[in-house]
């Protein structure tokens, strides 16, 4: 019998027969486990699922059924992912709704005992917690709950799980969507430290405890590769660490935090390993320390909007892996070609993001810019740069976002700009820019989408048949001029959605090619062509049902309104020749919006009662119209939450009372009703206006007394404004208790009794301000509160849009029947600007703490029955330019010195006791002091004296009758110029005023 000799079996040989054993034994496998079935089956019981995304959960074998994965070789459950198909959109949350689970989260999930990746995340579970259970599934690796609708406390319970590796709690989904949506929150962060396998950690949005400190916990994670914070109210971090333990760390974002240290920790340098830091928007102060030379992997690095301040280190421009670096909002100060020894290191040749807007920069742009040549986005807007745009710019051939808006950039645009052909979005807008914009500047920019060069003296110049090769988004040219006809190379831009024109010297009809193409192509969002010279119906917008926002004010438009779009939100349509009658159904048919601006046109009929169903509303201008009737007694259908900020509709035709329900507007910051035939008592359901800052009921018929309530209420009012109506009875003593009142104008009415010594206590008249601001606080979208102060002898009209309405402050009780003594104690409201008390019966003496009132401008106390006479502390009013003290019985000499003399003789006129310049009375004792004083000269010495004048006295007279001769003869001429000194003046003191507050502010 022969001997069968057997070698010794080959590896591959075993390798082949292990391999052929596993499939053998996965193709064994059949479905999925009972147990882990009927743990899949009662799960689904308490789910919500009206989109019906597990209907394939059927049948005996799970692991074919939607969303669950099981392992081929056991048949175990390992992955069940319910994440929604459809994430939330803030423009379109209806996919979102319709395919979100909701309902209960079951503990029968704990049956799936080999489950490691579970996704529920895009869904909406009403603010549930997260179940504690989740922390007993051992075996997870991966869990994301993001965006699921969860909130509340962050069970510790997470902590067990010390084989996952992947944890997502990130949570944006805004309140305001949903009642049920909840904020995540987390007690304390030492649960954390659990997750000893963890790499990858989300938690954005996620509210940390005030005691809370993250950074420790996590510096116990050895295997931590990314972590995201960013918006977790954590408030601080260590500024050493005795370990640092991060030597995989290539992610770390803090941003949005309230993190306040006196420096960035050093440990951070000593991450070797990072190559994304983002710790941007919190409130690091010192500078950027030469340490960050270290972070030599490091590919982002954002420190924006903090409280840094000083240079860039010159160790940053080393970072030769460096790709983006964004250091907006921090205070660098320094001249931008300083910083060359940075930007001209190996960072020159990778970095392709640099974000240095509103850093303080100043002088010109250098050449070295230029040599970025990778760069890709280049932000320096809101900066203090100057100069001309270089040519070197256009070197950066791979630019593709270029923002230097909001300097001080002068000359004209390079045409080198135009062979920047990756470039996408191109801002220019609010610098000091002239000269031609021609096709060679934008003929190659074939990828442009956003151009905006608004708020310069730019002209924009194309031949009539030039088609350019991009497609916008967004054109925004406001002042700049593009020529009187309307810009038809506008007609090929198909993808238009932003178009903004304003103030662009447009005198033109409207083409009508430009609404055929607005409908056809459907993507118009904002369309802004107001303050132009353009003319022409408007066609029905109704279909137009992309567009949010149209802007057509200082136009010439006429006709009747058009139907417009339910998702229109601003509309402003004002001072333009519009006429009829507003869509009686307008709260119904135009639900959307946020801003209505029909004020100058001529509009009639009622107010329509359906702007009551605007829920969304925040301004009603409707001023300046031909509207009649009664206002409708609809405003308490406006719910609590409501944000109508400013209803307008003065200079109307409007009578009967106010209703008292606009008392229910609680979030009404102005209310203009004046110049109209309102009539009745004020109503005290005002007072229900809680934030009002504006009440102007002037020039109307309001009668009865005025109401003590406005004194005793605890409105933030600013403006009062009752002049002109048939008020009667006695000013109330406690109007000063307003502490912000500013303007308080009750002339004209029918008032009686004394001035209240109160008044001097206005809080806001005590201290002129330095700096403007708004006179309403809240945000009222595009609207610009305006008003007519009457002051100098005349009205003017003071606007929020320069900030110069909040500055004014004005006291007119003229017109009335006010008697007895001015009070002493107007003497503290040194900021008081204006002060009429003029047409009363008021007697005595004007008291000499008129001169403390260092800031007025305008004072008049005419038509009285004041004596004695003008007290010498006048003469202190520096800015002082209009005075009218006629037709009283004042007496004695006028003070001379500063202001007094400066004026004409009809500022004292009717005062027959005066005496000295400007009036023709001489003073008695003028004639004696003169005899008294006159001394013989020697003969011929007065004459050598003035021989050197003798010829130059021609050439004056010459000169002045040239120029006031010309005046005299020109009515025309001399009323314009007097107008242009009077603004100016006007322009004047306000700069004086902030001037000198500044400096005292300064010193005080």
């Amino acid at each position: 019998m022969p001997i069968i000799m057997c070698s010794k079996p080959s590896p591959i040989i075993f390798a082949i027969l292990f391999l052929a054993l596993l499939c053998n034994g996965a193709s064994t496998v059949a479905g999925c486990i009972e147990s882990e079935r009927n743990a899949l089956v009662d799960f689904k019981g308490g789910l919500r699922d009206h989109a019906g995304r597990l209907s394939s959960w059927t049948g005996s074998d799970c692991c074919n059924w939607q969303g669950v994965a099981c392992s081929n070789r056991t048949g175990h459950v390992v992955r069940l992912d319910l994440r929604n198909p459809h994430p939330f959109s803030v423009t379109d949350d209806q996919p979102y709704n319709e395919w979100s689970m909701g309902g209960e989260l079951r503990p029968s999930l704990l049956g799936l005992k080999k489950l490691r990746h579970l996704d529920l995340s895009m869904n909406n579970f009403g603010g549930r917690p997260i179940p504690e259970f989740i922390g007993s599934i051992r075996n997870l690796r991966y869990l994301n709950l993001s965006r699921a609708g969860l909130g509340g406390l962050v069970p510790r319970q997470i902590g067990n799980l010390s084989s996952l590796q992947y944890l997502d709690l990130y949570n944006d989904l805004d309140p305001s969507f949903s009642d049920q949506v909840r904020e995540f929150s987390i007690d304390d962060s030492l649960w954390i430290s659990g997750l000893s396998s963890l790499r990858h950690l989300d938690m954005k949005n996620v509210k940390f405890g005030d005691t809370s400190n993250p950074v420790q916990s996590l510096n116990m994670l050895p295997n931590i590769v990314e972590v995201r914070l960013s918006r977790c109210d954590i408030q601080s971090i260590p500024l050493s660490l005795p370990h640092v333990n991060f030597t995989r760390l290539s992610t770390l974002d803090l941003s949005g935090n309230w993190i306040d240290t006196p420096t960035i920790p050093s440990w951070l340098f000593n991450v070797s390993s990072l190559l994304h830091l983002d710790l941007s928007s919190n409130w690091f102060r010192g500078s950027i320390p030469a340490e960050v030379g270290n972070l030599s992997s490091l590919n982002v690095l954002a420190l924006s909007d903090n409280k840094l301040q000083g240079g860039i280190p010159k160790e940053l421009g080393n970072i030769c892996n460096l790709q983006t670096l964004t250091l907006m909002n921090i205070n660098i100060s320094r001249s931008l070609p300083e910083l060359g020894d940075v930007f001209t290191g190996c960072i020159k040749t990778s970095l392709e993001n640099l974000e240095l807007s509103r850093t303080g920069l100043r002088s010109y742009l250098p050449d070295w810019l230029g040599e970025l040549t990778s760069l890709k986005t280049l932000f320096l807007g809101g900066n203090s740069l100057v100069g001309s745009l270089p040519e070197s710019l256009g070197r950066l051939t791979s630019l593709q976002e270029l923002v230097l808006a909001d300097n001080e950039l002068n000359g004209t645009v390079p045409e080198s700009l135009g062979g920047l052909v990756e470039l996408v979005s191109l801002d220019l807008s609010m610098n000091l820019l002239e000269g031609i914009i021609s096709e060679a500047h934008l003929a190659n920019l074939t990828k442009l989408l956003y151009l905006d060069l608004s708020s310069n003296r730019l002209v924009l110049k194309f031949s009539p048949n030039w088609v350019p090769l991009f497609q916008l988004y967004s054109l925004r040219v406001s002042s700049c001029r593009l020529g009187k006809k309307f810009p038809s190379w506008i007609r090929n831009q198909a993808n238009i959605s932003w178009l903004v024109m304003a103030n662009a010297g447009i005198v033109d009809a409207m083409p009508d090619w430009f609404w055929i193409l607005a409908v056809q192509v459907q993507t118009l969002d904002i369309l802004d062509i107001s303050e132009n010279e353009i003319s022409g119906r408007l066609p029905n917008f109704f279909s137009l049902i992309g567009l949010s926002e149209l802007i057509l004010r200082s136009n010439y438009f006429y006709g009747s309104l058009p139907k417009f779009s339910r998702n229109v939100e601003v509309l402003d349509l004002s001072n333009n020749l519009f006429s009829g009658t507003i869509d009686p159904a307008i709260g119904e048919s135009m639900p959307s919006l946020i801003l209505l601006s029909l004020s100058g046109n001529k509009l009639h009929g009622d107010v329509p009662s359906s702007l009551c169903q605007l829920q969304n509303v925040a301004t009603i201008d409707l001023a300046r119209n031909l509207f009649s009737g009664e206002l409708p007694n609809c405003w308490r259908h406006f719910s609590q939450e409501h944000d109508l900020t400013v209803l307008d509709i003065s200079s109307n035709n409007l009578s009967g009372g106010v209703p008292d329900t606009i008392g229910s507007l609680s979030s009404l910051e102005a209310l203009h009703l004046s110049n109209n035939s309102l009539s009745g008592e004020i109503p005290s359901s005002l007072q229900g206006c809680k934030r009002l800052a504006i009440l102007d009921l002037s020039q109307n018929k309001f009668t009865g007394k005025l109401p003590t309530w406005i004194g005793e209420s605890s409105l933030p009012l600013r403006i009062l404004r009752l002049r002109s109506n048939m008020l009667a009875g006695r000013i109330p003593q406690n109007l000063p208790r307003l502490l912000s009142l500013q303007i308080v104008d009750l002339a004209h009415n029918n008032l009686s009794g004394t001035i209240p010594k109160s008044f001097g206590k206005f809080d806001a008249m005590k201290v002129s301000r330095a700096y403007g601001g708004r006179v309403l606080p809240g945000f009222v979208s595009s609207y610009v509160e305006s008003l007519e102060v009457v002051m100098k002898g005349g009205a003017i009209k003071y606007g929020e849009s320069n900030g110069i309405l909040s500055l004014v402050t004005a006291l007119d009780l003229s017109g009335n029947e006010l008697y007895g003594t001015i009070p002493r104690e107007f003497g503290s409201l040194g900021g008081l600007m204006s002060l009429n008390l003029s047409g009363n019966h008021l007697n005595g003496e004007i008291p000499k703490e008129v001169g403390s009132m260092q800031s007025l401008v305008s004072l008049d106390l005419s038509r009285n029955d004041l004596s004695g006479a003008i007290p010498s502390t006048m003469a202190y009013l520096t800015f002082l330019s209009y005075l009218d003290l006629s037709r009283n019985n004042l007496s004695g000499r006028i003070p001379s010195g500063n202001q007094l003399q400066t004026f004409n003789e009809s500022t004292y006129i009717g005062n027959h006791g005066l005496c000295g310049f400007p009036v023709k009375q001489i003073c008695e004792d003028y004639n004696a002091e003169t005899r008294n004083n006159n001394t013989s000269e020697e003969d011929g010495g007065g004459s050598e004296m003035w021989l050197p004048y003798l010829g130059t006295a021609p050439g004056f007279v010459v000169g002045f009758w040239v120029f006031w001769g010309t005046l005299i003869l020109k009515s025309n001429w001399k009323h314009a110029y007097l107008r242009c000194i009077d603004r100016q003046y006007d322009r004047f003191y306000v700069i004086v005023a902030l001037t000198l507050n500044r400096c005292k502010n300064s010193y005080f």
